[in-house]
């Protein structure tokens, strides 16, 4: 009884952050225990530089390379991967890791049938592929390193799509009043409603992403100063600012919150599902969409997408890169450019009449 009190008391202590860390760092254990042993080494040398999520990716992209060779590679079929010597690398030449992106378009596996990749979805798991051969080629582990010589698939950019801000006050006033959703959808609505104007506005008003979001504690919002303190990618602390409309959802979300009982573990989450645990990313994904699928049903709109809309109304009203990439919490400026450069050419546009060289009446 009392050590059980004592896990509670970490659970109430530790950050959500801290809480995603075990929790991807216990599946990637699971995923080693079916790679090859000396995988292990591989991530072992670059956790002192990625975080568990991170981690946790290239773990998913190494099973898949590796259930490929044994499906294909008649060779490697005969053993089971935790058998595999670390050799094996270097007898993979680089037409094979060419047939490899060939293969990642569409593939099936034990649990799962026709699945797909995007030019996105290749480069990620080749990119992985090829950090993994650069780490043991650096330790002269292996001879050869074929990855080095894979060239990346091209990614075609695509047009941003974020709501307009006609649609911005139209999928706010859904998300208030559910004017249009079924009986059904009301019945729930009615419960959920100051819970998720108060997100919804968040996102909107803030920029935030949604795992900031649902990791959110009561004890980070800050009305005095105006700001809630988040957890950006990779653990960092920053302060994010809010304005009036933002204060005013959270507010009334604050006295409804102040009434529920939350389930243990959960006592310091914001926000809570109807189950009264910490809500999650799911959640807040099927709820942008039910909400964007009334006011806007030939957009896709998903939480990233709230996260552009306010990267695009506060690069147009500032026109301020720089504070765009800051207040996103984008590392590298040129990531934002890239994602507003329709609206620096704008703006380059609306400048050419603003100098005037000489008088009308001259």
């Amino acid at each position: 009884m009392q050590q059980k009190g004592k896990v509670t008391a970490m659970a109430k202590s530790l950050t959500y952050h801290d809480q995603e860390n075990i929790e991807n760092t216990k599946r990637l254990r699971e995923v080693i225990r079916d790679l090859p042993p000396f995988c292990t080494d591989f991530f072992h040398g670059i956790e002192p530089r990625t975080s568990a999520r991170t981690r946790l990716a290239y773990g998913y992209d190494l099973k898949t390379f590796f259930e490929y060779l044994q499906k294909e590679n008649p060779v490697i079929a005969k053993k089971a991967l935790r058998d595999l010597p670390i050799s094996v690398l270097d007898e993979i030449t680089l037409p094979d890791l060419e047939e490899y992106m060939e293969y990642l378009k569409c593939y099936s596996t034990g649990s799962r049938e026709d699945v797909t990749n995007t030019e996105r979805g290749i480069m990620r798991k080749v990119s992985s592929l090829k950090s993994f051969y650069n780490f043991f080629y650096r330790r002269e582990s292996i001879r050869t390193n074929p990855a080095e010589l894979v060239q990346l698939p091209k990614i075609h950019e695509k047009e941003i799509i974020r709501l307009e801000v006609d649609e911005v006050a139209r999928f706010l006033d859904e998300v208030e009043c559910g004017e249009h959703m079924t009986e059904r959808q009301k019945l729930f609505h009615e419960k959920t409603k100051i819970r998720d104007l108060a997100m919804m506005t968040l996102m909107l008003g803030t920029g935030i992403r949604v795992s900031e979001c649902v990791g959110i504690n009561l004890d980070d919002v800050d009305f005095h100063n105006g700001g809630i303190r988040i957890h950006r990618k990779g653990g960092k602390e920053v302060i994010i600012y809010f304005g009036m409309e933002v204060e005013d959802a959270l507010r009334d979300y604050m006295d409804e919150r102040a009434g529920i009982t939350p389930e243990p573990g959960h006592e310091n989450a914001l926000f809570l599902s109807l189950q009264n645990k910490r809500i999650n990313v799911r959640s807040v994904e099927n709820m942008v969409k039910k909400y964007a699928r009334i006011v806007t049903p030939l957009k896709k709109i998903t939480p990233h997408k709230l996260r552009s809309t306010y990267g695009t109304n506060l690069y147009r009203e500032t026109g301020d890169i720089y504070l765009v990439a800051d207040v996103l919490g984008h590392a590298d400026v040129n990531t934002t450019k890239k994602h507003y450069a329709a609206l620096e050419d704008e703006r380059r546009r609306s400048a050419r009449n603003k100098v005037r060289l000489r008088r009308e009446d001259d």
